[in-house]
């Protein structure tokens, strides 16, 4: 089941809310947690019978583990824990990747035969959310290891991993967050103004995937399956649409989910923090995706030795870290390049900053001494010009490098991301593919544009793409964070209209609209 569907809009929803919020209040709210996974199990249910098999044999399996590593804390069982996770994620997302690439061997003879064991592929049904349920236990394993978590009984465990908002995309939920918020259920009442700007967390979280994505995913994807014919301008606005695409489905989801969970009185870490607003590459990994940053820290940098064993390892521990980003994030080559170059721009912006700060430390105690170290002089108004103008080229500069790296996200192979980008420097920048730009005329607007009779003009049917692209670039540049605006919306008779005129042009749309992208992964 879907966010943006009619069957969760206008069953599911009200259902389990009124379900919810009718047993919180009695005894410890025990039912209401029952009811809550029943419900979760219904929403999951919905991507089909094997998915939902999937997912409750490892709820069993990684239960089943935590007791008995609690019971032992032996690093066998812990061991073991973990590579049954690793195990099913690799079958799942991995073989059909593995199996491709031996494929292409088999002409060079290192299997014997004739190759016809390799013909008839091989494919397996992924089922949804997994890279997402498999981590979160994960890292509830690594914790009880670890002496974090002391006990768990088995339903609050199962609403843990079930939790429906999260639980095909994240975000990725440290334990401590949402048990506590589970353990409050049915001693807190429900806050009128939390359910209210929960509601419009997710309007504005489904307007940006409703309307803005998916509009730049329809021609994203004429696009890439007419790359022969697109030209420069085209290639270059693929890149740009995908950016747009990709932050504001995988970002709406999350909006939505947090909308969700405040309707629910139940709190979801932030995701996502304006990221193409970022300086650098740091600083877009500290915005962007942030509880699976944090995840990696914890579980894989950290325990790799993090910084602690002196900076060539560190900067291993960092392009280890990236890597594993890309394996996770799809089985194919695209996907590792894509994590690397995210891995040595991070390494070589963490050795610039470094050098960086001793050079200016250095300078400083030569030229005044130690006292002079926290020295601060107001700069006057050329010197805050040349500073916006620096933080704008550095913002800029992050935005078109991901976007670079974005294209291999995007493509179904690295040759196919490769002929994208090297339509950029082809010198054919003609006028932009008339079907691209027809996905951006939304029959609400184009009849505007026929009535004013703008539609005869020569680049009249380029309009909507222009003033679409624009917006959403100053949207993500300079606008403000959905969750921001959402905690300081007032309950007010205008704010109202306006969310339910925003509801109801999405609902209107639904049948227009795709799967989320992160569903896939």
């Amino acid at each position: 089941m879907l966010f943006h569907s009619y069957l969760f809009v206008f069953v599911f929803l009200p259902v389990s809310l009124a379900g919810f919020h009718a047993m919180a209040g009695k005894g410890e709210g025990k039912a209401a947690k029952v009811w809550l996974t029943a419900m979760s199990l219904w929403f999951y249910a919905g991507f089909g019978v094997q998915s939902l098999a999937v997912l409750l044999g490892s709820v069993a399996f990684n239960y089943a583990v935590y007791r008995w590593l609690g019971r032992t804390g032996r690093k066998a069982v812990f061991a073991l824990g973990i590579l049954g996770n690793l195990g099913v994620l690799a079958y799942f997302k991995y073989t059909g990747f593995l199996l491709d690439n031996l494929r292409k061997l088999e002409p060079l003879g290192l299997f014997g035969g004739d190759g016809a064991v390799w013909e008839s592929g091989f494919q397996i049904l992924l089922p949804v959310g997994i890279s997402f349920f498999t981590f979160q236990q994960i890292s509830f394993l690594a914790d009880v290891f670890r002496g974090e978590i002391q006990s768990c009984g088995f339903w609050d465990y199962l609403l843990y991993i079930l939790y429906f908002p999260k639980l095909v995309e994240g975000p990725l939920v440290n334990h401590s967050e949402l048990l506590s918020e589970f353990a409050a259920v049915g001693r807190k009442r429900l806050v009128g103004e939390q359910f209210i700007r929960g509601i419009a967390l997710f309007v504005m979280g489904m307007l940006k995937k409703v309307i803005l994505a998916d509009t730049f995913g329809g021609a994203v994807d004429y696009g890439y399956a007419n790359l022969s014919a697109m030209h420069g301008s085209d290639a270059l606005l693929l890149a740009v649409f995908y950016s747009l695409q990709l932050y504001f489905d995988f970002s709406g989801y999350c909006d939505m989910a947090r909308g969700v969970g405040w309707m629910f009185g139940i709190g979801l870490p932030v995701n996502f923090q304006s990221p193409y607003q970022a300086r650098n590459i740091i600083d877009f990994w500290k915005r962007w995706h942030m509880t699976l940053s944090r995840f990696f820290t914890k579980y894989v940098y950290i325990p790799l030795g993090g910084n602690r064993r002196g900076k060539a390892k560190m900067y291993r521990n960092l392009l280890a870290v990236f890597l594993f980003s890309g394996i996770w994030h799809g089985a194919g080559w695209n996907f590792i390049l894509w994590g690397m170059m995210h891995g040595v721009l991070y390494a070589a912006t963490r050795m610039w900053q470094e050098g960086k700060t001793r050079r200016k430390v250095w300078r400083i105690r030569k030229e005044s001494g130690e006292a002079a170290v926290g020295r601060y002089e107001k700069p006057g108004i050329l010197g805050r010009a040349a500073g916006c103008l620096g933080r704008g080229a550095c913002v800029f500069a992050t935005f078109v490098y991901v976007s670079v790296a974005w294209v291999y996200f995007r493509a179904a192979d690295v040759a196919q991301g490769s002929e994208l980008l090297a339509k950029l420097f082809q010198n054919d920048f003609v006028r932009v593919n008339r079907n691209l730009a027809g996905y951006f005329n939304l029959d609400e607007f184009w009849y505007v544009l026929k009535v004013l009779r703008l539609d005869r003009w020569e680049f009249g049917h380029y309009i909507l793409m222009a003033v679409i692209t624009a917006g959403s670039l100053l949207l993500v540049f300079f606008g403000k964070n959905a969750a921001w605006m959402a905690e300081r919306m007032k309950p007010k008779a205008w704010n109202a209209a306006l969310l339910a005129a925003a509801l109801l042009w999405c609902v209107l749309t639904f049948s227009q609209v795709g799967t989320f992208l992160y569903v896939n992964f």
